[in-house]
């Protein structure tokens, strides 16, 4: 049997007694997947990876990785304080900060929504050996006041010491809330007054100064320890910072290496910290103009009972009774949307970096699609 011949136009042409056959189709190409999980989930950008490509490095146990060296120099030096310490995350910076400040047996305050307190495995009590007062509040911000009539007496025997505060900025669990620089202060009064150490698990800080336009120094100036994340809006792979005093930082070396954490040639990962803090800081905005644009549909929707304020990149709301989460995910999954959840009837989107072009649109068209 022959072979067909071919038109001008590339198709093949049908020969009396042969097969008719498959016409050429175009299909659409697959749409990328938005996954608004996490501002964890980013990748490199190709100059990232080439910065880390060309990053000198050496063992950084010993002190001798000037990569590292530098950007825990050049941290500082943006929040105006004397040291840092470069860690392989978030948690460790903030467990290595409470086990800097307390002793076993003593007190920290902080929020019942701390990510310190409900997401790091416990770490208060296994690390340090400290209990936990939590305070209410909105959406994980409190009062100085609270703080005030929180504070136990040392003179009292029955009670732990109370000797560290602790704030999140933004509040994760709160739907990325900023919190008032002046209530910080006030906190601080607070915190002066009964000789109590303040601590910043800064996770989501450099959100909070692109949402209100603060500066690191301000921060840095009323904290005792600044625990800032480079992995989550910033889009390096891995690592925070924990930022402190000379004597602080010192104890915290210590402490990474009892908890593990001392790292060799971490210069190729500090490389990538670096590139973040000078390429996509300013970026920042992006995502919580991002952020409110998606929540703007949601409380039109029948399924959803309420949207916490949007001030940041993340989106948190919550579902009607009788809507599941796990339902609205798979639909979302269903249309390309990965987003995740923070308890039964709560659904949260988080917006980074790797979110492409177009997104709004298609989160918008996949939850008017969802029947409830």
């Amino acid at each position: 049997m022959g072979v067909p011949a071919r038109g001008v136009d590339g198709e093949r042409q049908r020969i009396p007694g042969t097969l008719r056959p498959v016409p050429h189709r175009v299909f659409p190409m697959t749409l990328p997947k938005i996954d608004l999980r996490s501002d964890t989930v980013t990748k490199p950008a190709p100059a990232m990876l080439e910065a880390m490509l060309r990053a000198e490095v050496g063992d950084d146990v010993l002190g001798e990785d000037p990569t590292v060296a530098r950007l825990q120099s050049e941290a500082a030096s943006m929040f105006g304080m004397p040291a840092a310490l470069f860690c392989p995350s978030g948690t460790m910076t903030n467990q290595i900060a409470i086990r800097v400040h307390t002793r076993p047996g003593d007190e920290v305050i902080c929020s019942d929504l701390a990510h310190i307190y409900l997401y790091e495995g416990g770490g208060i009590a296994a690390n340090s050996g400290a209990s936990v007062r939590l305070l209410g509040g909105d959406r994980g911000r409190f009062t100085a006041e609270a703080v005030q009539s929180a504070i136990n007496k040392r003179t009292d025997a029955h009670l732990p010491w109370t000797r560290l505060v602790a704030i999140e900025n933004t509040v994760n669990k709160g739907g990325g809330a900023c919190w008032e620089f002046a209530e910080l202060e006030r906190i601080r009064s607070v915190c002066d007054a009964h000789d109590l150490a303040f601590h910043l698990d800064g996770a989501r800080l450099f959100n909070a100064l692109a949402a209100t336009g603060e500066s690191p120094r301000r921060f840095g100036a009323l904290f005792d320890t600044i625990s800032i994340c480079l992995s989550k809006g910033l889009g390096a792979p891995v690592g925070s910072l924990l930022l402190g005093s000379t004597e602080q930082i010192a104890r915290a070396h210590r402490l990474r290496k009892l908890f593990g954490g001392g790292m060799r040639q971490a210069g190729y990962l500090a490389a990538a910290g670096l590139y973040a803090l000078e390429h996509h800081l300013t970026r920042l905005v992006d995502d919580h103009a991002a952020a409110c644009a998606a929540a703007a549909l949601l409380p039109s929707l029948p399924w959803v009972e309420s949207v916490l304020p949007v001030e940041s990149n993340l989106v948190i709301f919550r579902l009607q009774a009788g809507t599941r989460a796990e339902a609205v995910l798979a639909h979302l999954a269903h249309h390309g949307v990965q987003a995740s959840t923070m308890g039964s009837d709560l659904v949260r989107f988080v917006f980074h970096l790797d979110v492409p072009a177009g997104a709004v649109e298609r989160i918008h068209a996949a939850v008017r699609s969802f029947a409830g």
